[in-house]
């Protein structure tokens, strides 16, 4: 029998590179079929799930900077590749008969729906899942801003950022085995030890509307429903 939900309502934020798998470009079905029945579990115990997934996995709009380009054109570019992957998700999502729906910050009404705040809400009443897309259609901002501020539009209890190991780390433990993971932190913690799990804006967005940010491992199956029954490895930014 399942424990009941510390965090019905949540905003999982994921990197466009969790979706590559051992890939070094796009998308690995099966890693994004994996991540839908992840999501799928959580909503099945009555978890109501908004999703943003960055879009690194397909195009960074600070390469285009880095080159000399023009950054605001990059960054539009690296919306329309969170679109993509949103697209992705949602479908793999339907495909397990959870009902999800793409909502874009930048209007593409061909493909899904421009977001509202409304709209959203009423969609994730019903228990839709709500996949972000465009970050916050505003080039300069990253997507972990834009995950934050869905999150506090939406009033989500939690804020949990899917990563590569199980929590936040004093160093990257990948480089260093020694290095000190945390259980819980402040997040004036996050900023002034400078952990770089994710960007300060977005850090300060949720301080500012009291969202605690859940670090964990979304390779760890079974890692989603576990954190919002506070059970597994994890780091609390509150």
């Amino acid at each position: 029998m399942s424990k009941p939900l510390r965090w019905r309502r949540v905003l999982l934020k994921l990197s466009g590179e969790a979706l590559m798998g051992s890939q070094s470009f796009g998308i690995d079905p099966a890693v994004v079929e994996r991540i839908a029945l992840e999501i799928a579990s959580a909503v099945k115990l009555g978890a109501q799930v908004g999703v943003v997934i960055g879009g690194g996995n397909i195009f960074r709009g600070v390469a285009v900077a880095a080159k000399g380009g023009n950054r605001v054109t990059g960054d539009h570019m690296g919306m329309l590749a969170t679109v993509m992957n949103s697209l992705t998700v949602a479908d793999a999502l339907r495909r397990h008969d959870i009902p999800a729906r793409v909502l874009s910050a930048v209007p593409v009404p061909s493909i899904c729906e421009t977001f509202t705040q409304r709209g959203a809400e009423r969609y994730m009443e019903d228990g839709d899942v709500i996949v972000f897309a465009g970050g916050t259609g505003n080039p300069f901002f990253t997507t972990d801003s834009g995950a934050a501020l869905r999150a506090a539009e939406m009033k989500c209890d939690a804020f949990l950022k899917g990563t590569q190991v199980n929590g936040i780390y004093s160093e990257d433990p990948k480089i260093n085995p020694d290095a000190e993971r945390y259980t819980e932190l402040t997040y004036e913690d996050v900023i002034t030890r400078n952990l770089k799990v994710m960007d300060t804006t977005a850090i300060a967005l949720a301080r500012d509307n009291k969202i605690p940010v859940i670090v964990f491992s979304i390779h760890t199956p079974g890692a989603l429903v576990s954190v919002l029954e506070e059970r597994g490895l994890y780091t609390v930014v509150s």
